[in-house]
């Protein structure tokens, strides 16, 4: 966030709301939910009738759990907060409509992509995922040198054509549709400062009558 604008941060989020809203879903997990600003969004839409923030860092848990908590909706239990990793089975959370991954990914060490992978997609198994990730190739943009990250906290940053590798990987070893796309202002050599996956899991044709 340090060298975005707000304005790319508001996009994104109100891109990925817009997805979700679009979608038809009505229950909905934020992996990796930080201090809980896409569920902050999420809880103006009636159309979400349960909302739940996974997130490894207690501290960020506990930021979320202020800004959240005082809304009636997480009272009535629409909102639920778990401490936890997306990279570690979390059975109570399997099968629902839509997911977000907003800007999580990126602080995955990459070691750990494949558990990343199996846990979310192999187990969990959300209709709709929606996953944001920095666009690498447009760094320059942001003043930074070669292979310089956009965060010290980030532990690897994919270009176009890295992310493009994962996703369709991701999505034929685990029977998702995926699209590709960006989100920010377009450079017609650089593309766009976020990456966005919009992965489906097509659901199975209902059997045929005897």
């Amino acid at each position: 966030m340090d060298l975005e604008d707000l304005d790319l941060h508001q996009q994104r989020l109100q891109h990925v709301a817009g997805q979700l809203r679009a979608s038809g879903a009505r229950r909905v997990l934020d992996l990796g939910c930080g201090t809980g600003t896409l569920l902050l969004y999420l809880l103006h839409e009636p159309q979400f009738e349960t909302l739940v923030g996974l997130e490894q860092s207690g501290e960020l848990l506990a930021q979320a759990q202020l800004r959240l908590g005082d809304w009636p909706e997480a009272e009535q239990g629409r909102l639920r907060l778990v401490c936890g990793s997306y990279a570690e089975p979390q059975a109570s959370l399997v099968g629902f409509d839509a997911a977000a991954m907003v800007e999580t990914i990126e602080h995955v060490p990459p070691e750990t992509l494949s558990q990343v992978e199996r846990c979310v997609f192999g187990v969990l198994q959300p209709g709709l995922l929606v996953l944001t990730t920095p666009n690498h190739d447009y760094n320059p943009l942001f003043g930074l040198a070669r292979g310089e990250f956009r965060d010290p906290d980030h532990r690897f940053e994919w270009t176009r054509d890295r992310f493009r590798d994962w996703a369709w990987g991701v999505a034929h070893r685990n029977g998702y549709r995926v699209t590709l796309s960006g989100i920010g202002e377009w450079h017609p050599e650089l593309g766009q400062p976020t990456q966005l996956a919009h992965f489906i899991r097509p659901r199975a044709d209902p059997a045929p009558a005897p």
